[in-house]
């Protein structure tokens, strides 16, 4: 089954390496593109993502610089990786090619300036997280202990968002950001985030939270990062189908997808190590699913909720 994944950081990695790593087959790479064609991934999202120790007037440059080694290595390199500039590029998609498009993970690189959100958007990016895990000027992260919600400034950018039609990311959120982005949000999912009631993370999901979002007609995206499955760094793909499953408890059997965080996670899943793996995934959710529904999760499920 084709596979839809809405988050990576492979281009953290490749901004890292200094030109040494290549998109097309480096095996420090969880998700290059040998790997991606493999697990039959159809389109992946590649987030820019600057670390928190960078200088704050540094990080406009790095986002840029990512985003240029999307276009110059991602893209330019791998004729078979297509760009999706907008939502409805879905429906374009040939034959072997890889659709890729960008997101944002945290808006502290923009500072107070949202025409520089602006300009990501001109540039590609259909999804912004307003936090990673600290706080910033636009609301507080999942890591924050103040546990905040959205600043004025938070909130003018999901207003942004909705005009833009650009998905607002609640994955790295406190939870009364999480509730504040829902109350004014048009097109909210959680990217890559599994269930608190199965594993007690600050990056996971209420039972609340995610029947909020299902209610919404938002998206969840299961992560694959042991810590966020089991509390440990082992975690197996059957761990992966417990998530999944509580989420279909909780009425999301058609708003559930994945956001591997492959290249962004340190410990992997047995079984499901790199997106060349996927099919493993998609086999054993076979045993405990109907074919249809599991297409749902793979692909289908993202595709009909796509902002319109």
């Amino acid at each position: 089954m084709e596979i839809i994944d809405l988050h990576c950081d492979v281009l953290l990695k490749l901004q890292l390496s200094g030109g040494k790593m290549r998109f097309e087959n480096d095996n420090q790479l969880d998700a290059n593109k040998h790997r991606l064609q493999a697990g039959k991934v159809k389109v992946q999202a590649f987030a820019i993502f600057i670390e928190p120790e960078i200088e704050q007037e540094e990080k406009w440059a790095a986002a840029l610089g990512q985003v240029a080694l999307f276009h110059n290595e991602v893209l330019g390199r791998n004729p078979e990786m297509k760009q999706i500039h907008s939502w409805s590029d879905f429906a374009s998609l040939k034959e072997g090619e890889i659709g890729a498009f960008l997101t944002l993970e945290g808006v502290d690189t923009i500072g107070n300036d949202i025409n520089k959100l602006a300009e990501l958007h001109k540039k590609g990016v259909l999804s912004v997280g307003l936090t990673w895990n600290n706080a910033n000027l636009a609301a507080d992260g999942a890591g924050e202990p103040r546990g905040a919600g959205l600043t004025l400034f938070g909130k003018e950018i999901v207003q942004f968002n909705n005009r833009q039609k650009i998905l607002t990311d609640v994955s790295h959120l406190s939870e009364q950001a999480f509730w504040d982005v829902m109350e004014c949000a048009d097109f909210p999912i959680a990217s890559h985030s599994n269930s608190r009631y199965l594993c007690n993370h600050p990056r996971n999901l209420t039972g609340n939270q995610a029947n909020a979002l299902f209610r919404n007609d938002g998206m969840l995206h299961v992560v694959f990062n042991p810590p966020f499955l089991t509390e440990t760094e082992v975690a197996g793909i059957q761990d992966v189908i417990r998530h999944i499953d509580y989420f279909c408890s909780l009425g999301g059997v058609e708003n559930i997808g994945f956001g591997s965080d492959f290249d962004g996670i340190s410990e992997h899943v047995i079984g499901l190590e790199n997106s060349s793996k996927y099919q493993n995934l998609i086999n054993e959710l076979l045993k405990h699913f109907s074919e249809d529904d599991v297409r749902g999760f793979a692909s289908r499920n993202f595709i009909e909720h796509l902002p319109k």
